[in-house]
């Protein structure tokens, strides 16, 4: 049976595994909302009504935080899931 600090040890690299895989998350759907928010504010004529700063910078880290959230979350409960695995495995 797995020892507290082994537990411990295991829950820390699990939520560190998500965080870093929330994180490049992030990057990514930043990228790849900023280009085309950027973009159709400063050609469509709409856009160019309606989209100002404030407007794009939100649009942008609303997408970011989601993504980081629930990539995140994805990826401690997958890993969290195979560890429980592992453990059952070696309990009599």
């Amino acid at each position: 049976m797995a020892s507290f600090d082994q537990k411990l040890a295991m829950a820390k690299h699990c939520s560190h595994e998500g965080a870093v895989a929330g994180a490049k998350a992030a990057v990514v759907a930043t990228i790849a909302t900023a280009i085309p928010t950027v973009a159709s504010a400063r050609m469509l004529p709409w856009g160019r009504a309606h989209l100002n700063h404030t407007a794009q910078a939100l649009i942008i880290s609303t997408v970011a935080g989601a993504a980081y959230f629930i990539v995140a979350d994805k990826t401690v409960l997958k890993t969290a899931r195979k560890n429980s695995f592992n453990n059952s495995t070696d309990q009599p």
